[in-house]
């Protein structure tokens, strides 16, 4: 992926771009956000009086970027970056630094620096004078200025008010009309003690305001100066405390606090856990109420007793030098002085037998004021006076899911909490990566650097079984790592343990701490020795577990009939369809040439899993070599376009073509030549299957599937339909039941026969069909939707999300997107559905589903906005014809309405309807009128919203006498 910066001097990662025109080109294209360009527009943007040969020129320096954008690509390939469409161009990125820049704006402060840090100059700085990115440069100014000011209101938020002072200063310099910016100023000059300075900042502002814009300041700053001059609370810092989910444990260090003399408590658990953040709060809590803490910490190869020298210092005195019995004495007896105090050491494990001693001394003496000793602790600590003592115990555990979402917000707090264990540190960590762009499976760089200094510290051999171990997994076997490792590994388990990389879940079985430390020490073993542990490891593993032993198969990279075996009967029962993708690709590797039945069970994963491009490249490889046709037979240019009839076995092919019951949803064709290789061969091999047997019903229902959109083939689908009842074949039925709902709008008005379909799915699939199941619920989206029946349709969006959550669907997801966008549309609320149409159109992108990737979201704005509103260059893919009406000239207007075709017989078929009425009343034209009436008559009790994805109101809007 190609990572382009506009935040600054144009980049595209490490390619060499060439010289200011085809760097214009480029950033023109970026200015679009992957809509396509004109070339006539780049011409007219690129020269203010084009030269002769502009146009070649365009397309010469179109295609020097295509080689530097894209320079592995094969030679004649069309390019997947820079794409031609139509008349125009349109650069299809996803990785831009302007875009991840307004993604992270909602985030907290560490991700506001983030964002911020993204920019290197000015936005698009060569191209500043261009009228074609002015727009885009401004738009791009008034954002990062609002994130300086977020990144401020942040950091007050956090008690960070002088820095804050500083930041706006030089912020205001520039922009003095920013109002925003001096109330934070204000606010922040007055926590720092310095009211008068406060007051002068809102006087600064009333005399830009009115010197710059000639307006009074706005409510939020005479409000903000009203509250300085009475000094009121609302000014005051909220209470700062990074602490989340730690109630409990603040309780229970409470009820360590004395009534009188020394209370000792002590606080565990491992490294970045939040040990030193619970000692924190608490001392914040009790400086409310006038104790004094002191804090101390063990570090190795300081001097003796080094923790309550510190502590002894921070009271304001010295240790005079006295043999050991009495300086512990006179270290108590300072302490004591200063009560009510608190006394934190932190990192008590490092602590020397000084520093214990002079600890054992406080549990031996009556103290006639109050102390509080917290000690921090990653282990037990080894001091029997420490234990009789009985200290308060805080052990702490990693943070429930709960507070993850906290810290790192909802969106992958779950997954944050799977991987860190809830530890503190790792779930921050991995946050910022997230936040930054990073992968949500990788391991942050602080973590990774914490935990290989942590390891540094164990014996050689201790490190080596924990690599062994990792390739093992999380959770580990100890018989099986001591076959792996060839020795006994108990001993180096027991250090492993006691540094907190382990812990013994059951006799026999440990578990690494938190997935991040499996992580990183996996990493750090090369491929090759990684290849030949998980072969070792499948060599010895016992009999019955397939997907333990496909799976290190398939990380050993390994061939023969074993493991083919095994990859395959594990992707066959498989329930993640990406986890499938995987088995079936290292099947196929393993069986070191293409094979029927690892081909379409790729295929078939391939496209549960998202990719459906991908999916239709299996399947006609597989049909290519049922027939018994070569690689790339069939393809243009291919002379073996057709097998003969001799070498052809039906049973293969049909196997083939009716393996692929994949549900769909979306009645337009994504691929129509793939779908005419599969009717046609679907239909060479039927007349060998005459009798109502399941492999006919299923030949037919792929014909039906394959030839969507056209209403023609509803005598294949309910031929297929009969027999699977005959049969009593729910598998077969529901197959035959989405043939069937394909060719249900060959007219409009037949959202009650596809609501029957959706219910009569759910009923045949639920419980053991999980995708047809997620169907059912999809066509009743769409249904219900027409009906008006918003409960309804809300009920079976949430049950179809709740599958493709639990069974790893991504699909479902988009459609479920655009059904929300729809419903904030229904009930007027435009802005935010306008938002939500742009961001359920861009999780289309990159799927494969053509049919849906190009002009819906200018059909979805149309919808909401009008068509007032109709912009030709925009990219309306098959639906142009039926929007130039709208916004063309009158005379040519009417012309192009009135030669409108029918159209397919889809899931728009009433939109297609909506836009001629549209066309009607805007050129005055009865027949148009008419013609739209016909089509939209038996919908008239409808929604025009049988898509699921938009809504163009009711049908009687667009009925005319």
């Amino acid at each position: 992926m190609v990572t382009f910066g506009v935040l600054g001097p144009l980049t595209a990662g490490s390619a060499r771009l060439g010289g200011p025109k085809q760097r214009a080109v480029l950033a023109r294209l970026l200015v679009a956000r992957r809509r396509v360009v004109p070339v006539r527009t780049l011409v007219a943007d690129l020269w203010e009086d084009p030269p002769d040969g502009a146009l070649g020129t365009v397309q010469t320096f179109v295609g020097a970027l295509r080689k530097a954008l894209e320079p592995d690509r094969p030679p004649r390939t069309p390019s997947s970056l820079l794409v031609t469409e139509g008349a125009g161009y349109a650069l299809l990125a996803d990785d831009v630094d302007a875009w991840r820049f307004e993604e992270m704006l909602g985030g907290d402060l560490s991700v506001l620096d983030g964002a911020l840090a993204l920019w290197r100059g000015p936005a698009y700085s060569e191209f500043a004078d261009e009228h074609w990115v002015r727009a885009e440069i401004d738009r791009l100014e008034e954002l990062r200025l609002v994130a300086i000011e977020r990144r401020c209101e942040a950091a007050l938020a956090l008690g960070r008010s002088a820095g804050v002072v500083a930041d706006l200063r030089a912020h205001l310099a520039d922009h003095p009309w920013r109002e925003k910016a001096w109330s934070l100023l204000a606010l922040a000059l007055y926590r720092e003690g310095r009211q008068g300075d406060a007051l002068e900042a809102v006087r600064e502002a009333r005399h830009a305001l009115v010197e710059n814009l000639g307006v009074d300041p706005g409510e939020e700053l005479r409000a903000l100066e009203s509250d300085i001059l009475t000094q009121s609370p609302r000014l005051r810092p909220p209470p700062v405390s990074s602490l989340v989910g730690r109630a409990a444990e603040l309780a229970l260090l409470e009820t360590a606090v004395p009534a009188a003399g020394l209370g000792i408590a002590l606080v565990t658990g491992e490294a970045g856990v939040g040990k030193t953040a619970l000692a924190t709060a608490f001392a914040e809590l009790l400086a409310g109420r006038g104790w004094r803490t002191v804090w101390a910490r063990c570090q190795e190869d300081a001097p003796v007793a080094w923790p309550w020298q510190q502590v002894v210092e921070a009271l304001g005195e010295e240790l005079v030098a006295a043999e050991r019995f009495r300086l512990r004495l006179a270290i108590v007896s300072t302490v004591e002085s200063a009560a009510p105090v608190l006394v934190v050491l932190d990192d008590l494990h490092r602590a020397d037998e000084e520093t214990l001693a002079v600890l054992t001394a406080f549990t031996g003496r009556v103290l006639s004021g109050r102390v509080l000793i917290v000690a921090t602790s990653r282990s037990a600590v080894p001091s029997e006076a420490l234990a009789r003592a009985e200290p308060v115990r805080a052990e702490l555990g990693g943070l429930d899911e709960e507070a993850v979402a906290a810290l790192v917000g909802p969106r992958d707090a779950r997954v944050i909490h799977q991987r860190t264990g809830g530890n503190p540190f790792y779930v921050k960590e991995l946050g910022r990566l997230v936040a930054s762009g990073g992968d949500l499976g990788s391991v942050p760089a602080g973590v990774r650097d914490v935990l290989r200094h942590r390891l540094a510290g164990l014996p050689a051999e201790v490190r080596t079984v924990l690599h062994q171990a990792s390739v093992l997994g999380r959770d580990v076997e100890v018989d099986l790592l001591a076959e792996l490792a060839g020795h006994d590994v108990l001993d180096a388990l027991d250090l492993a343990i006691e540094a907190g990389f382990v812990v013994e879940v059951a006799p026999g079985h440990v578990r690494f701490t938190h997935a991040l430390v499996r992580d990183t020490l996996y990493e750090d073993v090369s491929l090759t020795r990684r290849a030949r542990w998980h072969a070792a490891v499948a060599e010895v593993l016992p009999p019955g577990d397939v997907q333990t032993l496909a799976h290190h198969y398939a990380l050993a990279g390994a061939r023969g009939a074993a493991a083919v075996t095994a990859l395959a009967e594990a992707a066959e029962e498989n329930r993640s369809p990406r986890e499938a993708v995987r088995l079936w690709r290292a099947a196929l590797v393993a069986a070191g040439s293409e094979r029927l039945d690892l081909l379409t069970g790729l295929g078939r994963a391939l496209a549960v899993s998202g990719d459906l491009e991908g999916a239709r490249e299996q399947r006609s490889a597989a049909l290519r070599l049922a027939e018994g046709r070569g690689p790339g037979a069939g393809e243009p240019g291919s002379r073996d376009t057709v097998a003969s009839p001799a070498v052809v076995d039906p049973d293969a092919v049909a196997e083939v073509i009716g393996s692929f019951d994949v549900p769909g949803i979306w009645t337009t064709n994504d691929d129509p030549a793939h779908s005419a290789e599969l009717v046609a061969a679907a239909e060479r091999v039927l007349p060998a299957f005459p009798g109502p047997t399941a492999t006919r019903a299923r030949l037919l229902a792929t014909i039906a599937m394959e030839d969507r959109g056209t209403g023609a083939r509803l005598g294949e689908a309910r031929e297929a339909e009969a027999t699977a009842h005959a049969l009593g074949d729910p598998e077969l039925l529901a197959f035959a039941l989405n043939a069937r709902f394909m060719h249900t709008f060959h007219r409009t008005g037949l959202a009650p026969e596809r609501a029957a379909i959706g219910r009569e799915l759910l009923e045949v699939a639920s419980g053991r069909l999980v995708t047809h199941e997620v169907l059912g619920h999809l066509i009743l989206v769409q249904a219900c939707s027409a009906l008006a029946d918003f409960g309804t349709a809300d009920q079976h969006a949430a049950a179809a999300d709740e599958l493709a959550q639990r069974h790893d669907l991504p699909l479902v997801g988009l459609f479920t997107d655009w059904y929300a966008a729809l419903k904030l549309a229904a009930s007027g609320r435009k802005a935010e559905a306008d938002s939500a149409y742009r961001v359920a159109a861009g999780r289309v992108r990159g799927t494969g589903m053509w049919g849906m990737e190009r002009g819906l979201l200018p059909l979805a704005l149309l919808s909401l906005h009008g068509p007032s509103t109709v912009d030709l260059d925009d990219d309306w893919g098959p639906h142009r014809d039926w929007v130039r009406p709208l916004a063309l000239p009158h005379d040519e207007a009417l012309k192009a309405a009135r030669a409108l075709p029918d159209g397919p017989a889809d899931l728009l078929t009433e939109v297609r309807a909506c836009l001629l009425a549209m066309a009607a009343t805007r050129l005055g034209d009865d027949e148009l009128a008419e013609r739209a009436h016909a089509l939209l008559l038996p919908a008239e009790n409808e929604l025009v919203a049988g898509t699921g994805l938009f809504t163009f109101g009711p049908v009687t809007d667009y009925l005319r006498g």
